[in-house]
């Protein structure tokens, strides 16, 4: 399963920054498009019960992500618009995804996939061409979400939002009349958004460093060398620049069974009347998409239990260095260090079996889905205490803000 995949530099062209003599991003206004993604993103009223918005579950001070340090801590899951009520999975980071190709087949891997948006792959990009486009329209509709009840009731309260005038401006002004042509603008101005400079800013100290404006850190070099070689987190989690010099963006967009446990606090499993498996329930990630389509069903077995390769970029960014951020796709982790420690040792301590043992002391849980989970790039990686810290050491210099220390 060792890959090399590097993503092709037209996906990242246009949202490549300069560095300012501290390593910090030169930020670029908003295009006109931008803004009009940027106030929808935003707009609380775009949900049943008007309080939710997209920022709800995509903060910038997390990296785009949850931000809720409670909820972190148990479930990872966030409440929709209706109260009570939960999605099935945390909420993935919206920065440096815009750049997937569309949901298809892995070159170099046969029957498996790359591209797409989700966890599971399901905004394909077939609808607009655009899986991140197609991606900011579902959580409108989503009934464990913003829970609209129609693509009429979502285009009718952006036509009364304040915003409504830029949308027309941009847009075209017939371009809220047609409700269905509107709603893929909205798709479409969202994903602007999230391709913008704001939030694709390339500002991380890794950034700096290999701008030659920064240097590593002992600790933090000896990170990447371990990154790149013996953690082989680099095999899913690109470093390096690409062809051209384009930043890398730390994931291949492909999908892996990481042997994830289950996260005992999952608010799905108590929500009976639509999950009726109750805690039987199990994610079955891009295999469990693939099997709901003509297409794909050929291949959902042997994809069974793998999640979207997530970008490592603001992997640790907080407000502060206790705020607590979840991990995976379920959240079942809650530090860098646990998840680094989960990689190295998964396959080294048992199963965990009793109420006294403790998950990555003395064992690991059991996988939620035991299918094609990847056994090749980690599992028993034969790291020490220290090249573990390290590792984690490195993945901090990937917090976008990175601001030199003044010299004195």
């Amino acid at each position: 399963m060792m890959r090399s995949h590097q993503v092709p530099a037209v996906l990242i062209t246009g949202i490549v920054l300069g560095l300012g003599s501290g390593g910090a991003a030169v930020a670029a206004p908003l295009t006109p498009i931008e803004q009009l993604g940027k106030a929808l993103f935003f707009d609380k009223n775009l949900s049943r019960e008007r309080n939710q918005s997209c920022a709800s579950c995509h903060e910038a001070s997390v990296g785009w992500t949850g931000a809720d340090e409670e909820i972190n801590r148990h479930g990872a899951v966030y409440e929709g618009s209706v109260r009570r009520r939960f999605g099935r999975r945390k909420s993935p980071s919206v920065a440096y995804s815009t750049q997937a190709l569309p949901l298809g087949p892995d070159p170099e891997e046969k029957g498996s996939f790359l591209g797409g948006h989700f966890w599971d792959g399901h905004a394909t990009g077939a609808l607009l061409g655009h899986p991140a486009a197609d991606q900011a329209l579902v959580p409108f509709l989503d009934p464990l979400e913003q829970a609209l009840p129609s693509v009429a009731e979502l285009v009718g309260r952006v036509a009364t939002a304040p915003y409504a005038p830029l949308f027309r401006q941009v847009l075209g002004a017939e371009a809220l009349a047609d409700t269905e042509r509107a709603y893929r603008q909205i798709g479409r101005a969202i994903a602007a958004f999230e391709g913008s400079r704001e939030v694709n800013r390339f500002s991380s100290k890794y950034d700096a460093v290999l701008a030659g404006k920064a240097k590593l850190t002992p600790e933090e070099r000896r990170g990447l060398e371990l990154f790149g070689g013996k953690a082989k987190c680099a095999n899913c989690h690109p470093s390096q620049p690409g062809p051209h010099g384009e930043p890398p963006l730390f994931t291949d967009f492909t999908y892996d069974n990481l042997g994830v446990p289950r996260n005992a606090d999952h608010p799905y499993y108590a929500e009976r009347d639509v999950n009726p498996l109750g805690a039987a329930w199990a994610d079955l990630g891009l295999g469990g998409y693939l099997a709901t389509t003509e297409q794909g069903r050929p291949y959902a077995r042997q994809n069974l239990g793998k999640f979207k390769v997530p970008t490592l970029r603001n992997v640790d960014l907080r407000p502060t260095p206790r705020t607590v951020k979840a991990y995976m796709h379920n959240g079942c982790f809650k530090s860098l260090e646990e998840v680094v420690h989960f990689y190295n040792t998964r396959d080294v301590l048992p199963a965990c079996t009793g109420e006294n043992d403790r998950p990555g002391m003395s064992c690991w849980p059991l996988p939620e889905v035991g299918m094609n989970v990847n056994t090749d790039e980690l599992g028993n990686l034969g790291l020490t205490a220290d090249e573990e810290a390290a590792v984690v050491a490195f993945l901090r210099t990937l917090s976008d803000g990175w601001v030199a220390p003044v010299r004195r």
